[in-house]
């Protein structure tokens, strides 16, 4: 079932986004080289307490840590621990934050050190992917609306869509209906309105769209070994238009356009 929320819910949403995004701030300065990401995970987990908020991933199905931090080839769920960045790496950063029973999800990935040309086009594309996913959030689409325009653009490029690992509905759990794919056809399924919130989330590769899963039971690489980029937002439709309740400074200083998402400060009850 498809909990769609109240203007008190997503203003709740708002204040744990709000959280999730400053961290994930902190988490972007402190990633570089020789930094491991066992301590960017100490890094957030510090960070969204000291806010008064509570790590959701810490033991979401076991899980033990406050991010999942996926290296290279690795699109999902990489585990911190005693692993050095080095120059050159790709670092996928996925966190969530519960405050007052509500969920924001948000992830990036960002460049350690000096990356190549070739990194910084897949990680512009996927980000990309996710702000053109956003502009489809109107009242009135369609659920395959979204997953289309992310789809179209991600493979006019030349990359591969996950499609094992999809988005999702957020908001008292972090996963919530409804499922959110990447890749779709326009004009087809759930029919979006005011009130629903979803984690949109591409994954993108620069090669075969194809993953598995390591030993560890958690980190999912691509088949090929090659990159892959990662970038999700936690999305509310209001009756301005969709809002983004992660949204990051930095996201409207490099990209001013995504101003027009900015939610309110308060939303009223």
């Amino acid at each position: 079932m498809i909990a769609l929320k109240s203007r008190r819910e997503i203003e709740i949403m708002r204040r744990s986004g709000k959280i999730t995004a400053k961290t994930l701030v902190r988490l972007m300065e402190a990633a570089k080289p020789g930094v491991t990401t066992g301590e960017l995970d100490r890094i957030a987990d510090e960070s969204i307490r000291s806010m008064g908020g509570v790590p959701t991933f810490i033991g979401y199905h076991g899980y033990p840590s406050a991010i999942c931090a996926s290296v290279n080839d690795e699109v999902v769920h990489g585990m911190p621990g005693d692993r050095v960045l080095q120059d050159g790496d790709l670092l996928s950063i996925d966190i969530g934050t519960t405050l007052d029973g509500y969920v924001s999800d948000s992830a990036v990935t960002i460049g350690i050190g000096t990356v190549s040309e070739e990194a910084r086009r897949l990680m512009r594309v996927t980000q990309e992917c996710l702000m053109l996913g956003i502009a489809q959030m109107q009242a009135g689409n369609r659920l395959g609306d979204i997953g289309h325009a992310v789809q179209e653009h991600a493979e006019s490029n030349g990359y591969g869509v996950v499609r094992a690992l999809v988005g999702h509905g957020v908001g008292r759990k972090m996963h919530e209906e409804p499922q959110v794919p990447n890749y779709g056809k326009a004009g087809t399924g759930t029919l979006l309105r005011t009130g629903l919130v979803l984690a949109i989330e591409p994954m993108i590769t620069e090669g075969t769209w194809e993953v598995e899963t390591l030993e560890d039971g958690w980190t999912v690489v691509t088949q090929d070994g090659k990159l892959a980029a990662h970038f999700e937002h936690t999305i509310a439709i209001t009756e301005q238009g969709p809002k983004i309740l992660t949204l990051r400074e930095n996201d409207i200083a490099e990209h001013p356009d995504v101003a027009r998402y900015r939610p309110a400060e308060e939303v009223a009850a």
